[in-house]
Order: structure tokens, then sequence, then C-alpha cells
């Protein structure tokens, strides 16, 4: 049987636009930024996961760095394989001569289409995958926060992620209601970047603007325990001299107020087509918050006050989804909700 394993590695990928995670061994073992830089003489991948990040918006002429996903589903194939070879390969730097067989679950949104799944299913498959699996990331999401997705019973999950917010009414391992919006940590990123031009004609970069969503970022204009303003630096976009402006966790929530709303409508939407007993159920047990978007401060409150139905924070939202891929892995045989 060792022989078998050696032959063959099992690992769960959450294949994220912003963030890569694998699990392999009940272990994360790659936990990287979905960047690569490329080397345009060569067409050759230089560097992926964070150390491409620190090459984000620093590059010359011949190296371009690559987001491979868009709004959850793969934009550019060829960089997406690229990184999935790179980050299969992190996992056993040491082994160079033998690649083992790779047996892979990997969620996608409940929104993707066909050609999109097959984008997917293509780049793990050239990437060295033998049996490939996939999920939906609400499911995983539900397994990871520790639903029992197979039970009679609804539960609610929004998984609000980099590129999509992926809301789902889950019962007996399958999902009865969903939406899938391309509205997320992205877009709230690229809001904090317009509001910055525009309310303080100060010019900030992709990372900026998220260190910005991290630190001062709010759902909610009130907040009990507020967090200081952040001093932001940066070039004057008429005169091009360095400016320093602090921004308030309100200036924040306002810019943001658009995006969250249409987060709020899509809820509303999958709850309007849910089936009157899973609606009492979602509404007895709360609903759950997963993906990065969950850790936006005041969030929580802000959908429990709007829609009149308790929401829950799951522990480490971050990995809910991957946690719930490596449960998947671990019971392919039993799951039939796993996409063959």
């Amino acid at each position: 049987m060792g022989l078998f394993s050696f032959l063959q590695q099992e690992i769960a990928i959450d294949l994220g636009t912003a963030n890569t995670i694998i699990i392999h061994n009940d272990k994360i073992v790659v936990d990287e930024p979905s960047i690569v830089a490329i080397d345009l003489k060569t067409e050759k991948m230089v560097a992926l996961g964070e150390k491409a990040r620190q090459m984000q918006g620093k590059t010359h002429a011949n190296l371009k760095t690559i987001r491979p996903l868009n709004d959850g589903v793969i934009a550019d194939f060829n960089s997406a394989e690229q990184m999935i070879r790179g980050m299969i390969k992190m996992i056993n730097p040491k082994s160079r001569f033998f690649s083992p067989a790779l047996k892979m679950v990997i969620c996608i949104p409940s929104g993707s289409t066909e050609v999109e799944v097959r984008a997917v299913r293509d780049s793990a498959e050239h990437a060295g995958g033998r049996e490939v699996y996939m999920i939906y990331e609400p499911l995983a999401a539900a397994l990871g926060i520790g639903i029992d997705v197979e039970a009679p019973e609804g539960n609610m999950v929004v998984d609000i992620g980099g590129g999509t917010t992926e809301i789902a009414v889950i019962s007996l391992g399958g999902i009865v209601a969903n939406k899938s919006i391309r509205i997320a940590g992205d877009e709230l990123t690229a809001d904090i970047m317009e509001y910055m031009r525009h309310q303080h004609n100060i010019k900030i970069g992709d990372r900026t603007a998220e260190e910005i969503k991290i630190h001062v970022g709010s759902a909610l204009s009130q907040l009990k325990d507020p967090p200081a303003d952040y001093i932001v630096k940066g070039p004057n976009q008429m005169t091009a001299l360095p400016v320093e402006v602090p921004v308030s966790y309100q200036e924040i929530a306002h810019c943001l107020e658009k995006s969250i709303s249409k987060i709020e409508t899509a809820v509303l939407n999958t709850l309007e087509q849910t089936p009157p007993e899973l609606y009492a159920d979602v509404v007895a047990k709360g609903i759950w918050l997963a993906g990065g978007g969950a850790l936006l401060k005041g969030l929580d409150k802000r959908l429990s006050d709007k829609i009149g139905i308790p929401f829950h924070i799951a522990e480490d939202p971050l990995r809910a989804v991957v946690r719930g891929t490596g449960i998947a892995l671990k019971n392919v045989d039993k799951f039939s909700f796993l996409i063959r």
C-alpha cells in the first residue's frame, strides 16, 4: 500500500481569484497569492505566488505579472496551467525526477458555465492531474464550516471571495437555490482606488487599496471598536508631488456602500427562491459567512440588521473552502455531488 501511496498523490485545491491554497495529507502545504510573473521574451514563468505579488506594479517591459483567474474563472489558460504546476511542485520541491500521479479535488464557482468547468479541468489535467474532481464553492465552504450538507435541512452559506460572491441554500447534498455574483473582494478594492482618486486626488495601486481594505475596511459607518485611521502615501494626480492622506473607516464604509448593497440584494434574491420549509430552517439556524470578505468589519451585523436573520462568521473564513475541499477529497466515493 505504501508503494501505491508513493505513486499517487492526493491534493485538494482552492483555486481562488486572489489566493490559491492546497491541502495535502490534511495539512495546508501551499497558501500563495494567485499571481505569476512571466518573461515576455521566453514566455516562461519566472516567479509565482508571494514572489510574483511583490513584483506587481514594479515590472519592466520584458516582465509581466498576470492573475490567471478573473471573477473566479480562468482568464489566461497558459499562465493558469503554469501556476497550478508550479504550486504543485512546492509540495515536494525535492522530488525533481519523479512526479506522482495526482488525484485532485478543485472547487469552482457555483455559477460556472460548462466552458469554464472544462477550462479548470483541462488546466488541472495538463498540470499532471490523473483523476480530477470538482466541487462547487458553497458546498465546499459548508463542509469546511462543519455543516452536514447531506442532511434533509436547509443551510445557507455566503462565500465572499476575491472574484465572486457565492450564495447558496444547501439541502440533501445539493444546491437548492443559489446566486453567483461578480461583486467581491476585487470589486471592493477597485471601489477604494476610485474613491481615493476622486475624493483625495491621490493615485494608488491594487496593493495599497488592499492594505486600506484590511486596516480600515468597514461595512458600517458606526463601529463599537473603531480602527485607527490609515495613512496612505502616493502621488497627487495633478502635481505628481508626494502626499500623505489619513483615511478613516467611515470614509471606506461610504465608498463600499454600493457594492455591499448589491451583495445584500443577491442574498435577498436567493432567499426569495428558497422553498418555505428550507427558509424556516435558515431563519432558525442563521446564515454562515465565509471567504476573505467575511472579515470586513461590521459586515455580519449589517447583514443581520438588514435581512433580519442572524449571520455567523465561520471560524477561519479564509480557509473554510479549502478545508471543505479537503473533506471532499477524503470522501470522493461517498459524496455524489462531486463533479467527475
